[in-house]
This record gives structure tokens, sequence and C-alpha cells, in this order.
């Protein structure tokens, strides 16, 4: 890695602790980026309605709302990549995360060696989404779109056992075997796991 960052790359770092968030935010800004940091969920989500960043840091477990809440939120506003911290490698929580349309989850403590190659490649994901629809004009908007992807990257991830760059490009190759839109494809995943999920279905990721 060249260590080489877009200086205009900005990053919201959402959390209570201090500590941790003056520790990420300093490595972060050592990194090249552009970094603002919040103690509060309401703080962070107000300033993500002023100004989308292009990927937020967001700790899960948060006073008030939670980092799920938060994350749900502020995707409902503008799609954005969202990346979980925890310091719990909870399988439970990972699936909610996941289901949130979060772009990924990551336990502390966290290395900048860990922490940068995650969020450039969420960072890149996003771009390419953003590229596969551009220009198309369906019901559904872009921000849904987006949301939909991502969810349905996420759930191949934790189902298949598969990294983000694999889930997504597996999603794509369906779509284009389907000869149906990336989007639509997605929705239907999501669409059926929800269904699942509700009537008590387990599903064999196998």
């Amino acid at each position: 890695m060249s260590g080489e960052v877009d200086l205009k790359t900005t990053i919201f770092v959402v959390d209570d602790d201090r500590l941790v968030l003056a520790t990420l935010s300093s490595d972060l800004q050592r990194a090249g980026y552009e970094v603002r940091s919040f103690e509060s969920g309401i703080s962070a989500i107000e300033a993500y309605k002023q100004s989308q960043p292009d990927l937020v840091l967001l700790d899960i477990r948060m006073p008030g709302m939670d980092g799920i809440e938060i994350a749900k939120e502020m995707l409902r506003f503008e799609f954005r990549p969202i990346l979980i911290l925890s310091a719990y490698d909870d399988a439970d929580i990972v699936g909610k995360s996941i289901a949130s349309g979060v772009s990924g989850y990551l336990v502390k403590p966290l290395q900048p060696s860990q922490l940068i190659p995650a969020i450039e490649t969420s960072i890149a994901r996003s771009k390419d989404v953003d590229k596969l629809l551009k220009n198309n004009n369906n019901l559904v908007s872009n921000t849904e779109k987006n949301r939909l992807i991502s969810t349905a990257v996420g759930i191949l991830m934790e189902r298949a056992k598969m990294d983000r760059d694999q889930a997504f490009d597996n999603l794509r190759r369906f779509a284009r075997s389907q000869r149906r839109p990336l989007a639509e494809i997605s929705e239907d995943l999501v669409k059926a796991i929800s269904t699942a999920n509700q009537t008590g279905i387990k599903q064999n990721p196998d």
C-alpha cells in the first residue's frame, strides 16, 4: 500500500469514548483523510444531513441511539458507506448490522494497517455501485438502490462466507445472467431473507 490518500476524502468518526475517538481521528488524519469526530449519534446525524462524508466509522454502543439505529437514520437520508465498530465479535450484532445496510463490521482495537484498507475498499465499492446506477431512471431512488445492493452484498458475505469483492461480483454476475438490474436482484434477495426471518424459516447458507 502506497499510503497515498485523496485529501478530499472525508470521514465521520462517531464514538462516545473520547480516547478511542481521538486515537482513530489522529490515525486517519495522519493517513491523509479529512476527519470530523462526534461523541453523540444525534450530532453526527445532524452533520450528516448537512453534508455527507465519503464514509462513516460508527461505534455500535452509543448512548441513546445505538450504532445500528444511527446508521439506519443516516442511510434513510442518503447512502454513504458505513463501517460499524465494536469491541465484540457477536454474530447476532453482525447480522443486524449487515441487514441495516451498512458496508461492514470491524472489531476493535484496530491498527491503521487494518482500518485503512477496509475504508478504501468500502469507498471504492460504493463508487462502483454509483457508476452502475448512473443514468438509471428506475422508479426506486438511487439512495434506495444503493442501500438494497449494499444489504444484499452483506447478506452474501454473511451466509456464503465471502469477502465483499466476491459477494459483489457474484451478485453482479447473477444479475447479468438473468438480464435484470442489479438493484432488482438485490431487492429480491433482501425481501426473501426478510420474509424467511419473519416466518421463522431457517436459511441454510449451503
